[in-house]
């Protein structure tokens, strides 16, 4: 029975909160307290405070083992999300670089002089490109440039 008493005289004090009040005296001289003293004016601050609290009145509580459990796993899972993100992006821009090459060489190419030549779908048989053509597949090859190193 003594120790039930004991804990509960020792809970009562940690659960107590305090109104500070703005005190001014006649001088205008401003002071806080809980109890303001006879010859002051008091106002309210809406500041509450408890006993033995080291200035922070809204400190938040401290969090449970699952809560910080369950913070620590959003956080791996954003920190995951944010590498695949950064990984995408690179190969993205590592695509485009592979793509802007590849038209540079072929346009290369083109503007070379040598003959080109291209596999018909249809019957599997080689087909050079005529001097025409040429022409229509160098815009192709610089617009492809355009697109994908611009």
């Amino acid at each position: 029975m003594k120790i039930i008493l004991a804990l509960v005289m020792i809970a009562l004090p940690g659960s107590a909160y305090c109104q500070l009040l703005k005190c001014v005296g006649k001088g205008g001289k401003v002071e806080y307290a809980q109890n303001c003293p006879e010859g002051t004016t008091e106002q309210k601050t809406g500041i509450k405070s408890a006993p033995g609290a080291s200035g922070a009145s809204g400190a938040p509580a401290p969090q449970s083992l699952a809560e910080r459990d369950a913070a620590f796993k959003k956080r791996q899972i954003e920190q995951q999300e944010a590498q695949q993100k950064e990984a995408g992006k690179a190969a993205e821009v590592a695509a485009k670089r592979q793509n802007c090459e590849s038209a540079q060489a072929y346009l290369k190419s083109i503007d070379s002089g040598q003959r080109l030549q291209r596999t018909d779908p249809k019957t599997g048989e080689r087909i050079y490109l005529e001097d025409a053509e040429r022409g229509a597949e160098a815009a192709k090859a610089r617009q492809r440039i355009t697109q994908s190193c611009g």
